[in-house]
């Protein structure tokens, strides 16, 4: 599912003014922060050398935050770069959206399908995220938006998703579409996930139909996306192969009301029928040891707090809510937490978030590759 939105330029104007206020008191010293870590609770003093952690202590650096210590956020689903589906990438529009995970805490996104080529900024300038991404979807045809991705054959998914795994380290599959469509076999996904795993690359799969969902299990690949309508009963094996899920519970939940105000239709008991059940899914899904990830797949960007509210309001323990969008979801795309020799980011918080989620809304401070770009006041 992939709902946009439109969204004005007084947030961009805000996050800039946060920004640089930020840049204004800490600039270019050595960012210090300190107090209890997650997940283990220990107090720590952590100081950034260059863009890694270290517990030595560094002369002259700056405390710019103290109190709850929580590894840099991730939105684990994101298409960032366009205010509508099938619009070409806006790169001027792209920082800007990427500027609204960062106000969220967010430091690392993976984005499983974008509009077009990225910029060569994109996941490396200092005041945007870091980032993972499966370059364009890749689907069917006469599935998926018009003028996004690229649709082919089923002989020819294979060969294109271990080419975009060989340049990005991610390829992503549309599984299924619309009510009606027909979902991609199950041989061609085992396929394209032998091709990407011999690139060295992981398998993103798109399902919102229980067709779609089960080829993807029974295929093996890397994370399941959005998977609405997902047979439970295919969770134990889900977490037996390390199948992840990443339900965007928020943008898929926050549709019923909509839909349920529509005239009946096959797709609205389809939507109806799935959405309502999503959130037990999820919490089922991190109760029977699937590794869940938190994405918002949604517009306006920097919504992953909604994302962690969502899923705890679904019966995930607010310890693995938070979890789902920062330390599991960080090992999971190959980056450490607060330890020494991890990459320095961070999001500090004046009490603990699992105990009041509201902290998670007014961080006191985000910390980017080493800097502050982020300071409350």
């Amino acid at each position: 599912m992939i709902t946009h939105k439109r969204t004005g330029t007084a947030a961009g104007r805000h996050s800039r003014l946060r920004r640089a206020a930020c840049a204004g008191t800490v600039g270019v010293v050595i960012t210090r922060i300190r107090g209890y870590v997650l997940p283990s609770g220990e107090y720590v003093d952590l100081y950034a050398d260059g863009d890694r952690w270290t517990t030595d202590p560094v002369p002259g650096a700056a405390l710019v935050g103290e109190g709850w210590l929580v590894p840099g956020l991730v939105d684990a689903h994101t298409h960032p770069g366009v205010a509508e589906p099938g619009q070409p990438m806006d790169p001027e529009l792209l920082r800007e959206q990427l500027h609204q995970h960062v106000d969220a805490g967010v430091t690392l996104i993976r984005s499983p399908g974008l509009p077009g080529e990225p910029p060569p900024w994109f996941g490396e300038d200092p005041d945007v995220p870091r980032a993972r991404h499966a370059g364009p979807w890749l689907a069917q045809h006469g599935q998926f938006f018009d003028g996004w991705g690229r649709r082919a054959s089923h002989d020819e998914l294979p060969a294109l998703a271990g080419a975009q795994a060989a340049r990005t380290g991610w390829a992503k599959i549309i599984a299924d579409w619309r009510v009606g469509d027909s979902a991609v076999p199950v041989d061609v996904l085992r396929a394209v996930v032998r091709e990407v795993h011999a690139a060295g690359g992981r398998v993103a799969v798109h399902s919102q139909h229980p067709e779609g969902g089960a080829a993807a299990v029974a295929a093996g690949v890397d994370s399941l996306e959005h998977g609405m309508c997902l047979d439970p009963d295919l969770l134990a094996r889900m977490a037996a192969q390390g199948t992840a899920l990443t339900p965007t519970l928020s943008v898929i939940t926050g549709g019923l009301r909509r839909r349920e105000q529509e005239p009946d239709s096959p797709a609205r008991t389809w939507y109806l029928s799935g959405a309502r059940v999503h959130g037990a899914l999820t919490a089922a899904a991190a109760e029977a040891g699937v590794r869940v990830l938190a994405g918002t797949d949604s517009l306006p960007h920097g919504g992953i707090v909604a994302e962690i509210r969502a899923l705890v309001a679904a019966g995930v323990r607010p310890h693995e809510a938070l979890a789902a969008a920062s330390w599991h979801a960080r090992e999971y795309l190959g980056l450490g937490g607060l330890e020494p020799g991890a990459p320095a980011d961070a999001v500090v918080y004046d009490r603990d978030p699992r105990a009041d989620p509201g902290q998670l809304a007014d961080p006191a401070a985000v910390v980017l590759r080493g800097r502050c770009v982020r300071r409350r006041g």
